[in-house]
């Protein structure tokens, strides 16, 4: 008897490096794309790269639409469904951040069109992954969507976006490293379907990131070229995997959960590196991996701390202890830990 595998969609084409942007319509043509476009993008995106894209296609004799998401959530999916049928469009391509790529991931899924994704920052690996987040009041679901068929990541316009951005995507990529461990404890209680293949490159797409924070820290197009290479890695592994457990594990559960106990805004992927030093020490103790982790992210100019963070104490030592009510997946925080074993580890971690 042999064991089955059921394969993943996965990008067919990723154009990474500088000036790809222009390589847009002949990828278009490769792909066999047929109809015109309907591009997705917010307002800075639509100014470092949306105009550049629609100009393009117009002068190649396509009739290209755009639309400006202005918000989060599903209302706003549907919207881009109605303009979708409204004119027939033939594909979509979603460019900038998360909000923007997200939905024109969810939409082309729901009306069977192909996606490309044109990243405008290095801030997530949802650019690649069959994975999209929606918020639903205080609660972010992470929800099954379409896979880009291409990936086309210019790093001449990526390099011109915050660095607190791009580092926020570092911490992200490093928070591999828990997710896959919580992954392998699913996998022991018999909740979860395993992917060896997928962890192994979700594991290595972080390491490679962390031997190359040096290169990063130069701030230039190839630190973004190995920051972007490694959120498509780890998208894909998501990919392969056919769920987020590749990349997201108690170290999401505790960031999506202080958003909901701590007030203000604060970036994703620096809330889930201070999720990653925590969630560490809870697997592996003091002489763990967890310093190691701490002293990268510091490198790397991301938060270590609550302060640095913008949160108090008691707002760290909540989210930790009640992360576990996020969602129904086993990780290293279990059912829960209390608020006094919650903040022994903030403080042996130096978060508080």
């Amino acid at each position: 008897m042999t064991n089955t595998v059921t394969w993943k969609q996965l990008p067919r084409i990723v154009s990474l490096g500088e000036g790809v942007l222009s390589e847009m319509a002949p990828i278009v043509k490769e792909l066999r794309l047929s109809g015109d476009p309907l591009i997705i993008t917010t307002k800075t995106p639509k100014m470092v790269a949306g105009s550049e894209i629609v100009g393009d296609f117009e002068e190649r004799g396509y009739s290209p639409k755009m639309v400006v998401v202005k918000s989060e959530g599903m209302k706003e999916v549907e919207r881009v469904i109605r303009e979708l049928n409204k004119d027939d469009f033939g594909f979509v391509i979603g460019v900038g951040g998360g909000k923007p790529i997200d939905i024109a991931k969810i939409a082309s899924g729901e009306l069977h069109k192909e996606f490309i994704s044109v990243p405008t920052v290095a801030s997530h690996d949802g650019i690649a992954s069959s994975r999209a987040s929606i918020p639903d009041g205080e609660v972010q679901h992470s929800i099954t969507a379409k896979p880009p068929i291409a990936i086309i990541a210019d790093t001449k316009v990526i390099v011109g976006s915050p660095w607190k951005l791009t580092s926020a995507g570092c911490a992200d990529i490093i928070s591999n490293f828990t997710a896959v461990k919580d992954w392998k404890l699913a996998k022991l209680q018999g909740e979860t379907e395993y992917s060896e293949y997928a962890a192994a490159l979700s594991e290595m797409t972080a390491e490679m990131l962390i031997q190359n924070v040096d290169l990063i820290l130069k701030k230039s197009e190839k630190s973004i070229f190995i920051v972007m290479k490694a959120l498509v890695s780890s998208g894909v592994a998501m990919s392969i995997a056919g769920s987020s457990h590749p990349a997201s594990g108690g170290e999401h559960l505790f960031s999506h959960q202080l958003n909901r106990v701590a007030e203000g805004e604060r970036l994703h992927g620096h809330q889930v590196g201070v999720g990653t030093i925590l969630t560490e020490y809870l697997h592996s103790g003091e002489s763990g991996e967890w310093g190691k982790i701490k002293d990268t992210l510091k490198k790397l100019e991301c938060p270590t701390t609550a302060e640095e963070l913008g949160v108090t104490r008691e707002n760290i030592i909540k989210a930790l202890s009640t992360a576990h009510e996020i969602r129904d997946r086993h990780t290293i925080l279990g059912k829960g830990i209390g608020e006094k074993d919650a903040e022994i580890v903030a403080e042996k971690t130096g978060v508080i």
